[in-house]
């Protein structure tokens, strides 16, 4: 891999993680597209740090008072979960630690279980045909999740009325997206705009969700490339990583922005467009 394609994987991470668009669907697709050697799968899970950073930087304020907070959640935990009121200015820092705790659960719970085979299905250069025509067809359907969530959600509730069904129901959906185009902000957004989230707070949640995964992803990525002869130098994986960064905060900002004044409708129809252009581009034997 030379600097030049990991700028544009970087690019291309650090926008699609945040837009309803499917990171890992992209980042399967562009070399595929371009006929280049398939990167290594450590790789695209160390460009996550990038987009880690992004999420730190656009959300410091929010972290920064969950972490303050989280003796008033160890301390007020059963009411926390009943649902109860607690008498503390931390308190809704509190609750939304807990929320975004439960509802990563289900989440690290399917990638432990099937994270592997996922990954032998849809990183296979042996298959890589089949796995385009998967992720064209989860690329179409989630879209349609996603129009029928923009049309049907009630959009009258903000994260501060936020249940634990409601955490639950959207880490569900979380676990979903480890199926390369799915996208994970956009299964999430879906979920959100169900449990009738505003476009904006079910965004903001949806990128808070998925803080700890990305973490978690994105740390064994850059562990698995240390510890192996990737072949890729240490320059070329801090390039990727920093360009996912920047892209990534331009990202959230633009996306929950863009969500305060407009549906999702482009994004359906770039989906659905790009599943048409994978499917006539095999159909058609160019590639």
């Amino acid at each position: 891999m030379d600097t030049f394609q990991a700028i544009i994987l970087g690019l291309v991470q650090g926008l699609t993680e945040f837009l309803p668009v499917s990171s890992s669907g992209h980042l399967a697709i562009v070399p595929w597209l371009f006929n280049w050697e398939p990167t290594p799968l450590a790789f695209d899970a160390a460009l996550h740090l990038g987009t880690l950073l992004a999420v730190v930087v656009y959300f410091r304020r929010e972290l920064w008072r969950m972490v303050v907070a989280i003796p008033v959640a160890v301390r007020h935990l059963g009411k926390i979960l009943r649902g109860e009121t607690v008498d503390d200015p931390l308190a809704p820092d509190a609750r939304l630690g807990v929320l975004i705790a439960i509802g990563c659960i289900p989440g690290g719970v399917a990638g432990l279980l099937f994270q592997n085979r996922i990954d032998e299905i849809f990183h296979n250069p042996a298959h890589q045909d089949r796995a385009m025509l998967i992720i064209a067809g989860l690329l179409s359907v989630f879209a349609l999740i996603l129009w029928q969530a923009d049309r049907m959600g009630r959009q009258n509730r903000d994260m501060t009325d936020l249940k634990i069904r409601d955490s639950v129901f959207v880490g569900v959906a979380q676990a979903i997206a480890l199926l390369p185009g799915t996208s994970r902000s956009g299964v999430t957004l879906s979920a959100g705009l169900f449990r009738g989230l505003n476009r904006a707070d079910a965004a903001r949640f949806s990128f808070l969700l998925g803080f700890p995964l990305i973490l978690a992803a994105g740390l064994t990525g850059l562990s698995d490339l240390t510890a192996s002869d990737s072949g890729i130098a240490g320059q070329t994986i801090l390039i990727g990583i920093a360009v996912s960064a920047v892209s990534g905060l331009f990202a959230i900002s633009w996306l929950i922005k863009l969500l305060q004044r407009s549906p999702t409708t482009g994004f359906v129809i770039y989906r659905l467009g790009l599943a048409a252009v994978i499917v006539l581009l095999i159909v058609s034997g160019v590639r």
